[in-house]
């Protein structure tokens, strides 16, 4: 280990990257500052635009690509080129299966590929999201099959991405790196490793408890977003506005964080933690029914969505099946093109399944497969309103800010707007139904419920 440290300390440690998505790639590039870096990933597509000086991932330009394309970053296709790099760093998806159970055939995968190259004196780091033990116990036995002994041959260590795609104020080497070793002395390495080009790392004891913090930052949020959501749908029937609540909530100095409702969870860790660790603690013989059941309400929220729709469209004496449908926005969160995950998913799914006609846009987000089709994004938001019956907006992109509700009431047809992220306050002449604002019978319900 110690000739690992010494590569770290002069800049000849030679990284790779195995994964090179919304994670490996910014990891590569805040890499290459320092190191050689191979980028490595079984998509050959994904290699051949990253060699084209093509970037996929929006918080990586083609600039910034283009500036250590072929300098200190080099993207690859073959396996055994990872035979010369003295870190790999496992950066691949871990999805949930149909019935909400762990999937990590991706980590599985790259640990096998690993195994046809894993030499004495190499390091291997998992990043990718998922339940306390799998580095212990899935990563380490298919590396150990090559005779090798973790700790002692080879090094181990995990470290959870902490990316968020579309924040600049917190690229990922602005955040602090957790890392926790399978020994001190892999810890030791990992924090060296991450300490060379990131802000502030943070140790913890073992892989086990850094593979913990990961689960306990997603779940806090998911616990606390299935809280207000659940408070949102009881304020509906009180005819309170629950955004105004928790703004002035937040006005409390101490002892309260604001988090807001809305249409569902989305994006690569709040919707599938729960789970990751539900199912984990199920093998330990508890039943996280707190965990569970903030997974239930956040789902939920997609087929309240619909709910609402119909309500709406109810209120102006049409029907949903065969009603014009604008869904507006695709991606999970705003002002970016990610949609793994996304609440529009469902909520297209379910709304297609009863009939309606539904298009759809979202300015980064061209198309979204669903179980009911793919559904391509409309040219402008214009054509996607124009002779809509209800628009369900989903998402708080800043262009869906920056319009009027007078702006959206003169495209449609019957103007029935669902908001699902408070982007409108109501207006004359619309029924106006938002995630979290009291509401009434009546056909127009906004001089009440403003906000």
């Amino acid at each position: 280990m110690q000739s690992l440290l010494s590569k770290i300390a002069n800049q000849s440690a030679k990284i790779g990257i195995i994964g090179q998505g919304y994670v490996g790639l910014p990891l590569a590039m805040v890499f290459a500052k320092n190191f050689t870096v191979l980028g490595y990933d079984v998509c050959l597509g994904t290699i051949e635009c990253l060699r084209a000086g093509k970037s996929q991932i929006q918080d990586v330009g083609d600039e910034q690509l283009s500036q250590c394309l072929g300098q200190t970053y080099f993207p690859i296709s073959d396996p055994e080129d990872l035979d010369t790099c003295d870190f790999l760093i496992i950066c691949v998806p871990t999805p949930l299966s149909e019935d909400k159970i762990p999937d990590l055939s991706h980590i599985k995968s790259a640990c096998t590929t690993i195994k046809t190259v894993l030499r004495s004196g190499q390091f291997v780091v998992l990043e990718s999201t998922t339940y306390p033990g799998t580095t212990d116990e899935v990563v380490v036995p298919i590396l150990e099959e090559t005779g090798l002994v973790a700790g002692g041959d080879f090094g181990v260590a995990y470290s959870p991405e902490r990316a968020d795609p579309g924040n600049k104020d917190f690229p990922i080497d602005k955040v602090p790196t957790v890392v926790g070793g399978i020994n001190t002395e892999c810890t030791e390495v990992a924090a060296a490793l991450y300490g060379s080009v990131m802000d502030q790392v943070v140790p913890v004891s073992d892989a086990r408890t850094a593979e913990a913090v990961k689960m306990v930052e997603n779940i806090f949020r998911n616990v606390n977003i299935a809280l207000v959501n659940e408070l949102a749908l009881i304020f509906e029937q009180m005819g309170i506005n629950t955004w105004e609540v928790i703004d002035a909530a937040a006005t409390k100095p101490y002892g309260f964080m604001p988090f807001y409702p809305g249409p569902g969870v989305g994006g690569h860790c709040i919707p599938l933690d729960p789970y990751y660790m539900s199912y984990r603690a199920k093998k330990y013989g508890f039943i996280p029914r707190f965990i569970e059941t903030s997974g239930e309400i956040n789902e939920f929220m997609k087929m309240h969505v619909v709910n609402l729709v119909e309500r709406g469209l109810r209120q102006v004496g049409k029907r949903l099946y065969g009603a014009k449908i604008a869904i507006m926005g695709l991606a999970y969160k705003k002002n970016i093109n990610d949609s793994r995950e996304s609440p529009a998913i469902k909520i297209l799914e379910e709304l297609a399944n009863l009939g309606a006609n539904v298009r759809v846009y979202d300015p980064y987000v061209s198309s979204l497969a669903t179980k009911a089709g793919m559904f391509t994004s409309a040219k402008s938001l214009e054509e996607a309103l124009r002779g809509a019956e209800c628009a369900v907006f989903l998402v708080d992109h800043d262009v869906f800010r920056g319009i009027s509700m007078e702006t959206v009431k003169g495209l449609m047809e019957s103007p029935v707007v669902v908001d699902g992220k408070n982007l409108f306050a109501g207006g004359e002449g619309v029924v106006y139904l938002g995630i979290g604002k009291g509401w009434s019978d009546s056909n127009d319900c906004n001089d009440r419920h403003k906000g």
